[in-house]
């Protein structure tokens, strides 16, 4: 078999009704596969105002409002109308890219039916609670995460990093790797523009301090302001730049009111903003890759980013920027400092960041989760179903 003879059903909990870097990888997947003669499937909760088009045909999923961030829904079951869909589809593959109730269902659903099920991880949800106060539940909530994965005949993680933590945690035997994709037309450092600096207050010779990403808590916005604190009580000259929109705009601004707040940016406008940056500073432990990262470093900057799941695949530290220790507010600020004061490491950290940023093109990584669609169907075709862990 090749990619002309996958059936693909994928279900998502968010496809296209809020943007962020996990659909925005979904949603160029299921365009090469379209484009290589796949027949894909997807289904999610839809909005009456999504963030984008989707790609693709796309049915929706019975979904309910997350209290406290009702931006977000949790599609909660399959439905007969779901279920009658799908056998008119007639999938040869189930990928999950998100363990809620329809994903478990999803799951459930292709096993009924003897297909396999393949799982994509796009976000570390078990240290979620941590950010509000909750961080007793990680246990509970990673065991809930191992019993989804190890129904699935394979997981595909966006970072070798995250891959590594997968198998550590006994998600799978199998777990592989689908990376991220660049569009090199987007960020790369041409796109810097000196005027839409200065039109916001940001002088030629200013370090500006790059934030971008969806405005909530668990990107780790008290440590990035906290280490902006230290810079401004050591008398750092900088200039912070944030990039992105979401429910803890108001408390971000207030805790740093000295920053300039461009809101969403999407396409080439994107690109100029983080072109325009002169350093990354990303703190976030939550990302399984981390797309702006790759951005950044595709744009020529140097990232300063937290040492976790994602970001060690991306930084190498001293080279391509900083991997700092989670939390270490004062290593953060010493990072920012030094790439502030000094232009000529700055400038040497980012064109090693743009060299490192171009082995990620779009088509290969996406290739490769095919490749890895095709083996796990003739696996099933050869009775070779891998075990459900690694562990009993």
């Amino acid at each position: 078999m090749d990619v002309t003879g996958l059936r693909i059903a994928l279900f998502s909990g968010n496809y296209n009704y809020v943007r962020d870097g996990a659909n925005q990888a979904l949603n160029r997947l299921v365009g090469y596969l379209l484009r290589q003669g796949a027949a894909v499937r997807v289904y999610s909760p839809t909005t009456g105002t999504p963030a984008f088009e989707p790609t693709g045909d796309l049915f929706s999923a019975p979904s309910i409002p997350i209290p406290g961030r009702a931006e977000y829904r949790v599609p909660y079951r399959l439905s007969g109308k779901m279920r009658r869909d799908l056998k008119r589809f007639s999938p040869n593959l189930v990928h999950v890219s998100s363990p809620d109730p329809l994903g478990h269902r999803a799951v459930t659903w292709a096993r009924a039916h003897g297909l396999p099920a393949v799982a994509s991880v796009h976000t570390r949800f078990e240290t979620y609670p941590r950010y509000y106060g909750l961080a007793f539940l990680e246990p509970l909530i990673e065991s809930g995460l191992r019993r989804f994965y190890r129904r699935c005949d394979a997981i595909v993680a966006p970072s070798e990093s995250m891959a590594q933590l997968l198998r550590e945690q006994r998600m799978s035997y199998d777990v592989g790797i689908w990376t991220r994709g660049i569009d090199r037309d987007i960020f790369n450092p041409g796109r810097r523009d000196p005027a839409w600096r200065e039109a916001l207050g940001i002088a030629p010779d200013e370090p500006a301090i790059g934030f971008v990403g969806r405005l909530v808590m668990e990107k780790g916005l008290d440590v990035f302001s906290d280490a902006i604190d230290q810079l401004e009580a050591r008398q750092v000259r900088h200039k912070v730049l944030v990039v992105g929109d979401g429910p803890a705009r108001d408390w971000f601004q207030n805790r740093l009111p000295n920053a300039v707040f461009t809101g969403f940016q999407g396409g080439p406008d994107l690109g100029r903003a983080v072109a325009s940056m002169d350093m990354l500073f990303n703190p976030s432990v939550t990302e399984t890759f981390g797309n702006v990262t790759l951005e950044a470093m595709a744009c020529g900057l140097p990232a300063i980013a937290a040492r976790a799941t994602g970001s060690e695949s991306l930084v190498t530290d001293g080279v391509t920027g900083r991997l700092i220790r989670p939390g270490a507010i004062g290593a953060f600020a010493d990072a920012l400092q030094t790439y502030c004061h000094d232009t000529a490491a700055r400038q040497s950290a980012g064109a090693a960041a743009r060299a490192r940023a171009e082995r990620n093109g779009w088509d290969q990584v996406n290739q490769a989760l095919v490749d890895t669609y095709v083996r796990v169907i003739r696996q099933r075709a050869q009775g070779t179903v891998p075990r459900a862990s690694p562990v009993p």
